[in-house]
């Protein structure tokens, strides 16, 4: 199974995803900010990402993934966000701005989480990425 990131200031999201996904087998780390989560891409090595928009910064999430995509990371990732029900915004996926490669909004339905990071993890990896 794959080795997956949670990145998430909120330990009840960190600890939900946990619990979910290492029972479908993956192996998850966790970390709390972007900090954190910049250090344990280094140390966890992961396959696939779970990255928060909001942590310490308004715009954290975004910033972990522009700093990723151009370190050359290719992995997965999915952005989870409760921007759009805290602010009325909405955003959507932008290569250079928000290089992501799916969304789910917070609070996320276990199945969904599953599904989404089984979809993520199967589909074949995006020329340049």
């Amino acid at each position: 199974m794959a080795r997956i990131l949670i990145v998430d200031d909120d330990p009840d999201i960190v600890e939900a995803g946990t619990l979910f996904l290492e029972k479908e087998g993956h192996t998850v780390g966790a970390a709390y900010s972007r900090p954190e989560g910049m250090e344990a891409m280094a140390t966890f090595k992961p396959d696939l990402l779970i990255l928060d928009v909001m942590m310490e910064q308004p715009d954290d999430g975004f910033r972990m993934a522009q700093d990723l995509r151009r370190a050359g990371h290719t992995l997965p990732i999915l952005m989870l966000t409760s921007v759009a029900t805290a602010s009325g915004l909405a955003f959507g996926k932008d290569d250079e701005m928000v290089p992501v490669d799916d969304f789910t909004a917070k609070p996320v339905e276990p199945a969904e989480l599953v599904a989404k990071v089984a979809r993520l993890l199967a589909a074949p990896s995006t020329p340049g990425r």
